[in-house]
This record gives structure tokens, C-alpha cells and sequence, in this order.
């Protein structure tokens, strides 16, 4: 537990660098959505072009991980979605509640982790789950949200939205690219090849700091009023149910999947596991503002359960590995 511990302490360190960082005006609160445009657009598409070139195409293309994962995520959608309509969460609410709760961390804080904890071939499943979640899961929770009495022009209107976002999204371009690359053989001019590997490189570092900025940021807006404190009933089930039932779903349907035939491998399996344990991703709070939900609810959801990973996750990792 002490050598896991070794591993995921830095990462969650990082976290903790830049949430303190924000809350004592080290970094303005302005330049946040800097950081986080880095991040997005320019080192994490170089880190997931990185491994999509370097990972083996069977890995990429492993149709049992997407297959397990898929049906997981739906599962937990409906269920957090059913679990938590009632007079004062409504469709919208409940629809961004089932994403943060099905949707981990996997780009910003997920594939440097387990690729440091596991090995590089772990990135291959990784970029399975991250396709699923960015292509289906959220198109999926972006169309629920939308059915609070906005008849079919709003849900015409938000599956066009959902479409936009997938197009300009460029992280699944990115790995797009890089399994490209792969199967056609080519190869990066050596110079552009060193500025994509220094973009690749910061990737992690300021991916980490800046989850820690994002959640400050919405704590102190929340602080000032700009969203009201949820009852702890709206946020803290929530939170649980992705560090803990997530991945347990996951375990058991792809074990049983296994025990089926299915060709999902031990490792494989490990891998998705480990990825459904990881905290909710920190970019749903700023699709739950754009589409006026409860960002105030998403945004507790997101750092509670980024503060209870640092002992549910290593556990995960403890459990699993053993």
C-alpha cells in the first residue's frame, strides 16, 4: 500500500498545489481558463496523439473493453439519473448529475496515472474508455438534460450541440490521428516530433495543477453566490456511487463477460476497473455552466470525490493489482 501510495501521492499533490494556489490569489482566478485551454488544446491532444501512434493497434481497437465499458456507463446513467429526479432536481440536474457520476477523470488525471502505475500498455484500454465517454455518455447526458419541457426544437438543438462539441472536442482527433499515423507508417519530422513531445510532457504536470484550480474556482464562486450550496443529500450519493459502485460494476460485468467467452483480457480488465475508480472529470462542470445546470452541485460532486480518491483510488489499486 506504502509503494502505491509512493506512485499516487504526486499526482493528487499536484491537485492540492493548485487548489491552494487559487484560494490564496497565488494564480487569478482569470487565468484559469488559460491553463485549462493549454491543457485542452494544445499538451493533452500531443500526449493522446503520443500513445495513439505508440500503442499497439489491437489495444486501440479492442471492441470487448468498449463493449464492457459501454454498458457500464449506460448502467450508471439511468440508475444515478432515476435515483435522483425528484420536485427540486429535475431533468437537466439530474442528467449533468448522471454524467459526473459516470464520466471519470481520464484524460486530465487517468491515462499519466495508470500508465505510471501500470505500464504504457495500459494507455490502449484508457483511450477505449475515454472514446466511449466523450462520444456517447455525454451525448447521451447532454440530450436527457434537455428534456425538461424544451420540446423537440431544444433537443434538436441539443443534439446539434452535442455534435458541435464532439467535432471540436480535439482530444478524440488526436488519438484519431496518432492510430492513423500508426497504421499508415508514417513518421513526425524530427522537429516537430520534439515540440509534440514537449507539449506531450507538460501534459501531466499542468493537467493535474489546473483540476486543483477548477475546483477552487468553483468553490469560491459558489462562495460569492453565484450558485447556491446544494443539501449535501444532492451531492455526497453521488459521489459515492462513482468511487465505489462504478468501478464494482465494472469489475463484475466484465469478469462475468470473461467467464462468457468474451475476449476482454485480465489486464484489460484491470485497466477499465481502475479507470471507473478514478474521481469524476472536472471538465463537466464547465459543459453543466453551459448548459445551465446546477454547477454549484457539479462542482461539489467533482471535489469530493477528487478528495476521497486519494484513499478509495489507492485501495482500488491495492485490491486490483493484488
Amino acid at each position: 500500500m506504502l509503494a502505491i501510495l509512493s506512485v499516487t501521492f504526486p499526482f493528487f499533490a499536484l491537485i492540492l498545489a493548485g487548489y491552494l494556489a487559487a484560494r490564496r490569489r497565488m494564480l487569478p482566478l482569470e487565468a484559469i481558463p488559460g491553463l485549462n485551454g493549454f491543457v485542452l488544446f494544445f499538451a493533452l491532444p500531443c500526449m493522446l496523439y503520443r500513445f495513439g501512434a505508440n500503442t499497439p493497434l489491437a489495444l486501440l481497437l479492442d471492441l470487448s473493453v468498449a463493449t464492457v465499458y459501454l454498458l457500464c456507463g449506460l448502467v450508471m446513467v439511468a440508475f444515478i439519473v432515476a435515483a435522483s429526479l425528484n420536485r427540486r432536481v429535475r431533468w437537466n440536474d439530474a442528467a449533468f448529475g448522471a454524467l459526473v457520476g459516470a464520466f471519470p477523470n481520464t484524460g486530465f488525471m487517468g491515462v499519466p496515472l495508470l500508465v505510471e502505475l501500470l505500464g504504457p500498455s495500459a494507455a490502449g484500454p484508457m483511450i477505449v474508455t475515454l472514446l466511449v465517454d466523450m462520444l456517447v455518455i455525454s451525448s447521451l447526458c447532454i440530450a436527457l438534460s434537455r428534456l425538461d419541457g424544451a420540446g423537440s426544437a431544444g433537443a434538436r438543438q441539443a443534439a446539434g450541440k452535442a455534435l458541435r462539441g464532439i467535432v471540436v472536442n480535439p482530444m478524440p482527433w488526436a488519438i484519431v490521428l496518432g492510430i492513423a499515423s500508426q497504421a499508415m507508417g508514417l513518421t513526425l519530422w524530427p522537429p516537430l516530433g520534439a515540440t509534440l513531445g514537449l507539449l506531450a510532457d507538460a501534459a501531466s504536470p499542468v493537467a493535474l495543477f489546473t483540476i486543483g484550480t477548477v475546483l477552487a474556482r468553483s468553490q469560491m464562486l459558489a462562495a460569492r453566490g453565484h450558485h447556491a450550496a446544494p443539501p449535501l443529500r444532492d451531492v455526497v450519493p453521488v459521489a459515492l456511487v462513482k468511487l465505489v459502485l462504478h468501478p464494482l460494476l465494472v469489475l463484475l460485468v466484465g469478469a462475468s463477460a470473461i467467464q462468457l467467452g468474451l475476449p476482454l483480457t485480465p489486464f484489460a480488465l484491470v485497466v477499465i476497473v481502475l479507470t471507473a475508480a478514478l474521481p469524476s472529470a472536472s471538465n463537466v462542470s464547465l459543459l453543466s455552466e453551459r448548459f445551465g445546470a446546477d454547477t454549484g452541485r457539479v462542482a461539489r460532486i467533482i471535489l469530493w470525490s477528487t478528495a476521497a480518491a486519494f484513499f478509495s483510488f489507492s485501495g482500488a489499486v491495492a485490491l486490483m493489482k493484488g
